[in-house]
């Protein structure tokens, strides 16, 4: 099983998740690190401090040498696809190929009011994922990319250069629903996240998207499948956590740290995690 650290950017303050991520890049249990994109604060008190998370993410990745990076899990429609994929290209040369594109539909109605974003229905939701997935993978992969849908019209658009990884930096897409968002990542991820839930509930999405692969013919051993565990100040509640995740069939632990952030607590997390098959 391999391991994951997220440091929310949310009540929080720039000094003290830099210095996690510097001392997280030394400890090779970590395999990657994960910040998520929001402008309000979620699960908390939304009035409060959020620094935005690609602006993070790309300082990050010239704080970090080794680790792994993403966003869990960027709102499609905080961006237009094309804009996101000059983003992603751009973070992925200046890190060394190592970034992870972490994509979903959206769903915090306040912020998206607040700031005039489109939402829309569930069903938009996902109707405008699925187009931006294809948005998004063709410019990071194609010389051009035309494209003509309900939600995203492109003409000969160019994304130079390109990501060093080939044929694109990895995507992975964060969210459980059964009849879209599971069946758009079986098409297009080669990660998955469960974002959280009991081990059973992991379990049963799990299946769901096995079944989607079969349906459109993809090799489930091309999507890694990660879960969420919480670090409440207790490694070995942690570790016990993930190895249930893991006998369950979850690939990758993805541990969330709270703020206040501090770096001592990264030793004796790594310590305990090293201990799970």
């Amino acid at each position: 099983m391999r391991f994951a650290f997220k440091t929310a950017p949310q009540h929080t303050t720039w000094a003290d998740m830099l210095e996690v991520w510097r001392a997280a890049d030394d400890i090779e249990v970590f395999e990657s690190g994960w910040t998520f994109d929001h402008f309000y604060p979620i699960y908390s008190d939304a009035t409060g401090p959020c620094l935005e998370g690609w602006m993070t993410l790309a300082a990050l990745a010239q704080a970090t040498k080794r680790v792994r990076f993403g966003t869990l899990v960027t709102g499609i429609h905080h961006r237009h696809p094309a804009v996101l994929a000059n983003m992603a290209a751009t973070l992925d040369v200046i890190s060394g190929g190592r970034l992870e594109v972490g994509i979903g539909a959206g769903w915090n109605e306040e912020e998206s009011g607040a700031y005039g974003l489109a939402l829309g229905t569930p069903k938009e939701r996902s109707d405008r994922f699925e187009e931006a997935c294809e948005v998004l993978v063709s410019l990071l992969s194609n010389e051009t990319t035309s494209f003509d849908g309900r939600y995203f019209h492109l003409t000969d658009a160019r994304c130079s250069p390109k990501p060093i990884q080939q044929p694109h930096p990895p995507i992975c897409i964060g969210g459980s629903g059964e009849q879209r968002t599971l069946k758009t990542a079986a098409k297009f991820a080669q990660h998955w996240n469960f974002v959280g839930g009991t081990v059973e509930e992991f379990a049963h999405k799990r299946d769901v998207l096995l079944q989607h692969c079969a349906d459109v013919g993809r090799d489930p051993a091309e999507i890694v499948i990660s879960g969420h565990v919480r670090f409440g100040g207790d490694p070995s509640e942690t570790a016990a956590q993930a190895a249930e995740l893991g006998a369950a069939g979850a690939e990758r632990a993805i541990v969330q740290l709270r703020p206040p952030h501090t770096p001592s607590v990264l030793e004796p997390l790594a310590a305990a995690l090293s201990g799970v098959a």
